[in-house]
C-alpha cells in the first residue's frame, strides 16, 4: 500500500511541476493504479462539489458506449453502491463483489449493463478531502477475471484523500475571463426526455462543442455535464412545494471562464416531457461559492471573506460579528493563507472579480 502512496505522491510533485491538466493528471493516475491493482478498463470524474454532478469524465476504450446507460442508473434507479451514497460513508470505496455478498446479478446494473458488455466486478471510490467530494473513480474487471478483493479496496481508499485534493486544486484555479471567441448571450438547448436534440441556438452550439472537445467526444456524443443535468431533472419531484432543483452543475472551463449548465422539465400538451439546457456564465456567487469550498475556508471564514468583499473595515467587520478585532486578524491570516494571496485587494480579486451579476 505505502508503494502506491509513494508513486501517486511522486506523481502529484510532477503534475506540479509539469502544470497538467485535470485530463492529463486523470489518465496519469489510472496509469499508475494499474501498475498495482490489475483492472480491464475504469473512468476518473470530476463533480460538482455542492450537486455531485459529473463536470467530465476520462474514460477508457469500451466505456463511452456504456456512459449513458451507467448515468441512467445513477440517477433513475436504485441499486447498489451509488456515488451519492459513497460520498457520505465513512469509507467511500466499495466494491459490487463486496456489497453484494458474491452475488452481483443482485443488483439491475450489472444485470442490464455491465454483465451484456462482458464486464465483472466493479470498485467504485467517491474522491472525498477536506470534507467535499471532487470526483468519482470507477474501476472494472472482466468477467473472466477475480472480482476486487478486500484488501485492493483498502489501497483505493488509503489513495483517495491525494486524488481528491488534487482535483480541488484545479477547482480552486480562478478563472480567467471569458474566452474571445466565447459567445457573450446564454445557450438554450431544447432535448426529448431521450435526450435526443431538438433545437438549439448558436451559443449553446458553442458550449456543446467545447464541452465535447474537453472530453474528447466524438460530435454528437452528449457531454457529461449535459447527459448529468438532465437525467437530474428528468429523476427530480417537480410537484409543487417540491425541494429545489438540483440539476445545476458549475464547471471551469479550460483556459477559460466558469459555466453553469442547468436542465429543467417541460410538461408539453399531452403529457410530452422536454428539457431545456441553459449555458450560462457563472455569477460571482456561484464561483465565490465554489473556489471558498475549493481553497477549505469555514463557515466563520467564507462569511467573513464575502463581507469583506463589501468594503468592510476590520472594526466594522468585528463589531457585525460580535468578535475582537484580533480575531478578525486571525481570520483574515487563515483565509489569505489557505488562497496565497496576501492582501484583501488580490483575495477579492480572486474569489469575487470574475463572475457575471
Amino acid at each position: 500500500m505505502s508503494e502506491v502512496l509513494k508513486s501517486l505522491r511522486t506523481l502529484e510533485i510532477n503534475r506540479q511541476e509539469m502544470r497538467m491538466t485535470s485530463p492529463q493528471y486523470r489518465e496519469a493516475v489510472i496509469s499508475k493504479l494499474r501498475q498495482y491493482i490489475p483492472f480491464t478498463a475504469a473512468c476518473c470524474t470530476t463533480v460538482d462539489p455542492h450537486t455531485l454532478l459529473s463536470t467530465g469524465a476520462i474514460t477508457e476504450q469500451g466505456l463511452e458506449d456504456l456512459h449513458p446507460q451507467l448515468f441512467e442508473y445513477e440517477y433513475l434507479h436504485e441499486d447498489y453502491m451509488k456515488y451519492e451514497q459513497l460520498a457520505a460513508a465513512a469509507v467511500p470505496v466499495a466494491c459490487l463483489s463486496g456489497v453484494t455478498e458474491g452475488q452481483p446479478g443482485r443488483s439491475e446494473r450489472y444485470r442490464n449493463v455491465l454483465q451484456p458488455a462482458g464486464l465483472g466486478d466493479e470498485l467504485r471510490a467517491a474522491l472525498v478531502e477536506g470534507g467535499g467530494c471532487w470526483g468519482f473513480l470507477t474501476l472494472f474487471r472482466s468477467q473472466h477475471e477475480p472480482p476486487f478483493q478486500e484488501r485492493e479496496c483498502a489501497v483505493i481508499a488509503s489513495v483517495v484523500p491525494l486524488i481528491a485534493g488534487a482535483l480541488r486544486s484545479y477547482a480552486s484555479e480562478p478563472p480567467l475571463g471569458r474566452m474571445d471567441s466565447a459567445p457573450e448571450d446564454s445557450g438554450i438547448m431544447i432535448l426529448t426526455d431521450q435526450l435526443l436534440p431538438v433545437s438549439a441556438n448558436s451559443a449553446a452550439q458553442y458550449w456543446m462543442s467545447r464541452l465535447q472537445q474537453l472530453e474528447r467526444l466524438d460530435h454528437g456524443v452528449l457531454p457529461r455535464p449535459v447527459n448529468a443535468v438532465c437525467l437530474r431533472a428528468l429523476g427530480e419531484n417537480t410537484e409543487p412545494g417540491g425541494l429545489p432543483s438540483k440539476a445545476k452543475l458549475c464547471l471551469r472551463v479550460e483556459d477559460g471562464a466558469y459555466l453553469t449548465v442547468t436542465a429543467s422539465r417541460l410538461e408539453g400538451s399531452g403529457g410530452k416531457t422536454e428539457l431545456a439546457v441553459a449555458f450560462v456564465y457563472a455569477k460571482s456567487s456561484e464561483i465565490f461559492r465554489l473556489l471558498a469550498d475549493a481553497c477549505q475556508l469555514t463557515a466563520r471564514e467564507k462569511q467573513l471573506a464575502e463581507m469583506l468583499s463589501r468594503g468592510l473595515s476590520t472594526k466594522e467587520l468585528a463589531e457585525s460579528l460580535h468578535i475582537s478585532a484580533y480575531t478578525v486578524q486571525d481570520h483574515l491570516k487563515s483565509i489569505f493563507s489557505k488562497t496565497g494571496v496576501s492582501s484583501r485587494r488580490a483575495l477579492i480579486s480572486k474569489l469575487f472579480s470574475q463572475g457575471m451579476e
